[in-house]
């Protein structure tokens, strides 16, 4: 499970955190798993790496759902204060929905355009009254 503050949970639905930097004392995930978010649903991870938290990009920024690494480096002192410069911690990239919607299959009888009419375009077979 991956927990996150309130205020990402809509980041993370759009796509716009695709990221997420974690203290943690040991490796926890791998890439390709799949954990639950509560709020949100499942995410896969992509990947997971140790990093030093001043060695952070502004790319980890952006993919952290933050708009500059000075934002994303405020968010992390105000959690773990002056231990920030010895901490060691996770970069953990991931994609939500864990499962992109599956494509219809070719020999899928309720695809649109084959077997039964679609519903939506009101083609039921019957005349209009």
């Amino acid at each position: 499970m991956l927990l996150f503050k309130k205020k990402f949970l809509d980041l993370i639905a759009s796509g716009a955190k695709r990221q997420t930097v974690r203290v943690w004392p040991k490796r926890r995930l791998r890439a390709g798993q799949v954990e639950f978010v509560p709020g949100l649903g499942r995410v896969r991870v992509t990947a997971f790496e140790p990093v030093r938290p001043l060695d952070l990009t502004d790319e980890d920024a952006v993919l952290d759902g933050f708009e500059s690494r000075e934002a994303l480096l405020g968010e992390l002192r105000a959690l773990y204060g002056d231990r920030l410069g010895a901490i060691s911690c996770f970069r953990i990239r991931f994609t939500f929905p864990a499962d992109p919607p599956a494509a219809p299959r070719a020999d899928d009888p309720d695809a649109p355009g084959r077997g039964r009419p679609d519903a939506a375009s009101g083609a039921s077979g019957a005349a209009a009254s």
